[in-house]
């Protein structure tokens, strides 16, 4: 059964309700568009200069502002909503970076907490160590579509491939990848990856991100993109604010996979150093 997916692209800042705002105009939109599923960027409801800051606006999930205001999205517009992250309240004075998949009736399908977390330094000074805030989640999950099933993923997952393969080996149809990539390693890497990732699961990826510079200089990569088993971009962002839509159809997931069956031939192997 084919569906349409929509990808939405913001650049959000410190104000939640603006972000919100923002966010839900553009949710309306595609569903208006006939969008049956719509995926959602990494931290769309909330970028902050600061990681206390993150901890200082974390909320319980049902508690949570952005999870609300999905509800109402959802029951105005009847369609399923990736909340692609929000942060959540975790132990030890963390927060999760919490994936969400909505159903249209407002309850939870599944939920995810990224696994791999950014801490990194980049040659031009930038380093970010998100471990700092974020507690790491320990489980990869796959949820129940209509359509099949979808693994949910967030940013510099993308990095690790092996979480990917798992997930296709168990029976993932799609891949959800909701992002907030650095311009500069998204320059440089966003396409390969995410094409990388879709050829070799023979799954499609759903990649939202976020775009746009704020005023303290975070600069973030945009480019949402639609990608299909056989590594073909169906749809791609840029780098300003809007949503991109792509028809989907599942049993290609089925036919790429027959053709190069690189999913189940997996074999065991040994490292022998001389």
């Amino acid at each position: 059964m084919s569906f349409r997916v929509a990808c939405v692209q913001n650049c959000a800042g410190a104000n939640m309700s603006t972000n919100l705002e923002k966010v839900g105009a553009l949710v309306i939109q595609a569903a208006r568009e006939n969008a049956d599923l719509i995926c959602l960027p990494e931290y769309y409801s909330l970028i902050e200069k600061t990681d206390v800051s993150y901890l200082e606006k974390a909320y319980s999930v049902f508690d949570h502002p952005a999870f609300q205001n999905a509800q109402e999205l959802v029951s105005a517009c009847g369609c399923w909503l990736l909340l692609g992250s929000i942060p959540v309240k975790a132990t030890g004075g963390k927060i999760f970076n919490q994936s969400i998949l909505m159903r249209p009736d407002g309850t939870v399908e599944e939920s995810y907490n990224k696994i791999h977390l950014f801490d990194v330094a980049i040659k031009d000074g930038q380093e970010y160590r998100e471990s700092n805030s974020v507690q790491a989640g320990k489980e990869a999950i796959l949820a129940q579509t209509p359509w099949g099933k979808l693994g949910l993923t967030i940013c510099y997952d993308v990095r690790f491939p092996n979480l990917y393969q798992t997930l296709a080996r168990n029976g993932a149809h799609f891949i959800s990848v909701p992002a907030a990539f650095t311009a500069k390693t998204g320059a440089a890497h966003w396409h390969a990856l995410l094409k990388a990732r879709a050829i070799e699961t023979g799954c499609y990826i759903f990649a939202p991100g976020q775009c746009g510079e704020r005023k303290w200089g975070r600069r973030t990569y945009g480019h949402s993109l639609i990608i299909d088993p056989w590594g073909k971009v169906l749809a791609d962002g840029g780098d300003s604010e809007g949503f991109i839509i792509s028809d989907i159809d599942p049993s290609m997931v089925g036919l790429v996979r027959k053709m190069i069956p690189a999913v189940t031939s997996s074999q065991p192997f040994q490292i022998k150093e001389s």
